[in-house]
C-alpha cells in the first residue's frame, strides 16, 4: 500500500515477444535478397597496372546500372590462389557514381606468393536520390 493510502494497480505484462521475433526474422529474410539485387546493379572491370615486391596495383571502372545515383562506393580487391582462397585484400574508395554511368578506381593489394588471380567487387555503397555536391 502506498504511503498516502491510494490503491495502486499495475497493468498486466505485455506479451509482444512473438511479434518482435517474427518482425526480426522477416527483416533478416528480406534483407539478403535486397542486398543481392543491389549488388547486381554494378559491373566491375579491372586490369593489373603494376606489380612490385610489396604491392599489386589494379585500376578499373565500376558501372552503376541502377536508375539512381550510388554514393560512398567502395570496392574490395582480393588476391586469390589457384583454389580461390583469399590471400590478401585491399579496399579502395570510388566515390559517387551517377545513375547509368561509371567511375574509375585504383586499388593496391599486398603482393603475396602463390597469387594466381584477383577478384574485385563493390563491397559498400548507398543509393542516393540525387547527385552529391560539395562546397
Amino acid at each position: 500500500m502506498p504511503y498516502n493510502g491510494a490503491a495502486v494497480s499495475t497493468p498486466p505484462p505485455r506479451r509482444h515477444r512473438p511479434l518482435r521475433v517474427a518482425a526480426v526474422l522477416l527483416l533478416a529474410l528480406t534483407a539478403v535478397p535486397l542486398a543481392a539485387r543491389a549488388q547486381a546493379s554494378f559491373k566491375v572491370t579491372y586490369q593489373v597496372e603494376q606489380t612490385d615486391a610489396r604491392r599489386v596495383y589494379l585500376s578499373g571502372r565500376v558501372y552503376n546500372a541502377a536508375s539512381v545515383d550510388a554514393v560512398d562506393v567502395y570496392v574490395t580487391a582480393e588476391a586469390l590462389d589457384a583454389s580461390g582462397k583469399v590471400l590478401s585484400r585491399g579496399i579502395a574508395f570510388v566515390g559517387s557514381i551517377p545513375a547509368r554511368s561509371d567511375a574509375d578506381f585504383s586499388a593496391r593489394v599486398p603482393n603475396v606468393a602463390g597469387t594466381t588471380g584477383f577478384r574485385v567487387s563493390v563491397s559498400s555503397f548507398r543509393f542516393g536520390l540525387g547527385r552529391s555536391e560539395s562546397p
